[in-house]
């Protein structure tokens, strides 16, 4: 049976971090990765705390999806997230019920609730009302009450921005999405569109014509690309705020008779799998979906079994998977 000895010998660090980690102490400063390479030696190792073996009870949780079963297939980032979720409940004998954001739903013996995506105030309240720990999966509305676990999109579209303008680019178009359409939220821009404005900006080239902001699906991708490529004195590199999108970029660059990175470099967000399979490969932020999903379970059967009344944030490392979709204007590889 493996012991807090095991892991700290495996992920390289001393023993009282393995363990505070573990206990999530929230007075302990370690880095995300850090954190991340022990939970994933605990996980492989199989590890269970003295508490965590005397737990018997096998915990009744209810998933309320942002999107439905039918939106998941125009966005495949929160499949990979709802999937993972459901393999760390089955694996741990929880039973999950699983529904979509505007199904009607009450308390019927959860013992927690998890929430991926964004959910509009009415949503929150009905949710809170259930009285039960939740868990926010890719959002957060409140760091005083819930636990969350997401990715700092902000942090990681500054740095597709510094790789693009490294890469010689000034004229940097964005075609993006809102996470809050029909959520009545809409007037609440998305992180990484925010991130672009104010980068460009900073940089003095913020142009709105290269903005284009509608829903995270290919086809908006395409229609959108279509009308950048369309404009008098068009962007050379466009950052796209997911793989769908750049699915739709690179489809309307094709059909137009140009190619990418030659004409047009096109950076994505997310790394679904099918990206590196792409033409060609696309560069886009790996986003560690399954991880999210699952520690996002174990978050909640933490807060359940410990009662512990402190919200914990837990913000997820990513990393930019450099492929062939971006051309460098001064001729080097960055």
């Amino acid at each position: 049976m493996a012991t807090i000895r095991d892991i700290a010998e495996k992920a390289q660090v001393s023993i009282s971090t393995v363990s505070r980690v573990l206990n999530y102490d929230e007075t302990l400063s370690v880095n995300a990765a850090t954190k991340k390479r022990i939970f994933e030696m605990a996980e492989e190792l199989e590890y269970r705390s003295k508490n965590q073996k005397k737990r018997k009870k096998k915990l009744s949780l209810l998933l309320i999806n942002y999107y439905s079963l039918e939106g998941e297939v125009e966005d495949p980032y929160y499949i990979s997230v709802r999937i993972a979720i459901e393999r760390r409940a089955a694996k741990l004998g929880y039973r999950l019920t699983s529904i979509s954001r505007g199904d009607e739903f009450r308390q019927t013996g959860f013992d927690g609730v998890l929430c991926l995506g964004t959910f509009e105030e009415e949503e929150i309240r009905r949710i809170d009302a259930l009285g039960l720990p939740t868990v926010f999966v890719d959002s957060n509305p409140d760091d005083t009450k819930y636990d969350s676990i997401a990715f700092e999109l902000r942090r990681e579209s500054r740095r597709i921005l510094n790789y693009l303008w490294d890469c010689g680019h000034r004229k940097i178009g964005f075609i993006g999405g809102n996470d809050t359409e029909g959520t009545g939220l809409e007037e609440n821009p998305d992180k990484r569109t925010l991130e672009y404005r104010l980068f460009m900006e900073e940089k003095g080239v913020y142009r709105p014509e290269y903005e284009r902001i509608g829903t995270f699906t290919s086809r908006m991708g395409n229609h959108f690309m279509n009308e950048l490529m369309a404009l008098p004195d068009p962007p050379t590199a466009v950052f796209v705020a997911n793989d769908s999108l750049a699915i739709g970029c690179l489809n309307a660059i094709s059909q137009a008779g140009k190619r990418c990175p030659k004409d047009y470099s096109v950076v994505g967000f997310n790394d679904i799998p099918t990206a590196k399979y792409m033409v060609p490969p696309l560069t886009t932020m790996r986003l560690y979906m399954d991880f999210m999903g699952e520690r996002a379970v174990d978050l909640l059967s933490d807060r359940i079994f410990t009662k512990r009344e402190l919200p914990m944030q837990i913000t997820l490392p990513a990393k930019l998977m450099i492929r062939e979709s971006v051309r460098c204007l001064d001729g080097k590889e960055k």
